[in-house]
């Protein structure tokens, strides 16, 4: 009697989970090892809290909420002072995640989205350990909803939450280019799906509709808000590849480039600079920290850039930018 194969539903799901375990278990090997060594158990760089508890006062400083400031000392000092708070330990952190199919482009090893996928597991992971919770609102243009979310991971504790969480991430469907990404939807549709303020980290190319600076800048002024731009070289700056044909991954429309034309190059470098300065105009004007991740950057010490801006609390709305040097 033959022996009964599984039914491929039934397999399926170990499969799936097995990628996600090999790829948390590669990341703590190989990045949360290395960040643990130099944080020095410091995770709290990691997320701005939000407590009750006066620890201190300072000088006013651009773009600090004026709610904190203290308008006894103002008036005793002739100086603006604001109240600092003790932070909360225990917070919630959300990954507002932007999946659209502009992001599975990448010229070497490694695309946009899997740098996204390596961010979040390790974030996730880090803050998990310690007790703080993390979700997931995630948009790939996929399911289509008009909020421009189309998966969400609650926010929990434990690693079998991280992996369950990776796993929403890797196996989320790749949708077909339709039209651009309307990034502003998925920003109104976070602020109105995070009630309790937290550090949000939203994740994405930024290859998008315009106006999505607006509702960045609204989501930053109830939450503290980390913009990480992903990003690859190619995109920036094109080579001479002779007869090439282009898609724009958000249309799916094709284009047949001839890369040899030295003015063909200049007018792609030309308007990448413009791209790039609307960018950073855009996150100056939402008032957000600004993490950039290069598809082919070191993770880890990308990151422990990022927690020695968190640790000198710079300011939102300074726009700092951690491009890899």
């Amino acid at each position: 009697m033959a022996k009964r194969q599984p039914e491929p539903s039934a397999v399926a799901p170990l499969h799936a989970a097995g990628h996600a375990q090999r790829l948390l278990r590669r990341l703590e090997w190989q990045v949360i090892r290395k960040l643990d060594g130099v944080l020095q158990g410091d995770y709290r760089t990691l997320l701005r809290g939000a407590g009750i508890d006066l620890a201190d006062l300072r000088e006013y400083e651009p773009h600090d909420d004026v709610r904190r400031i203290d308008w006894n000392v103002t008036a005793r000092t002739a100086t603006p002072h604001v109240r600092v708070f003790t932070e909360d330990r225990e917070m919630a952190a959300w990954f507002v995640l932007d999946l659209s199919p502009s992001t599975g482009f990448g010229s070497g090893r490694r695309t946009k989205r899997e740098v996204c996928t390596e961010f979040v597991g390790v974030l996730a992971r880090l803050l998990t350990r310690h007790g703080n919770r993390v979700g997931a609102l995630i948009h790939d243009g996929v399911d289509g909803e008009g909020s421009g979310i189309d998966a969400r991971v609650p926010a929990r504790s434990g690693r079998p939450h991280v992996l369950h969480l990776l796993h929403t991430v890797l196996h989320r469907p790749a949708a077909r280019g339709r039209s651009a990404t309307r990034l502003a939807a998925l920003l109104r549709g976070a602020g109105a799906s995070i009630a309790r303020r937290s550090t949000v980290f939203v994740v994405s190319d930024f290859l998008s509709d315009p106006g999505w600076d607006r509702p960045l800048g609204m989501l930053a002024r109830r939450h503290d808000v980390v913009a990480v731009r992903l990003y690859d070289p190619l995109e920036l700056d094109l080579p001479d590849l002779g007869l090439v044909t282009l898609r724009d991954a958000e249309t799916g429309e094709h284009m047949l480039v001839d890369t040899h034309d030295r003015g063909f190059r200049r007018r792609f470098a030309a308007a990448a600079a413009a791209r790039e300065a609307a960018l950073r105009e855009g996150l100056a004007r939402a008032g957000v920290d600004t993490l950039e991740l290069c598809t082919d950057d070191d993770l880890g010490e990308t990151l422990l850039r990022f927690a020695d801006l968190r640790r000198h609390r710079v300011r939102p709305g300074q726009t700092a930018q951690l491009a890899a040097a």
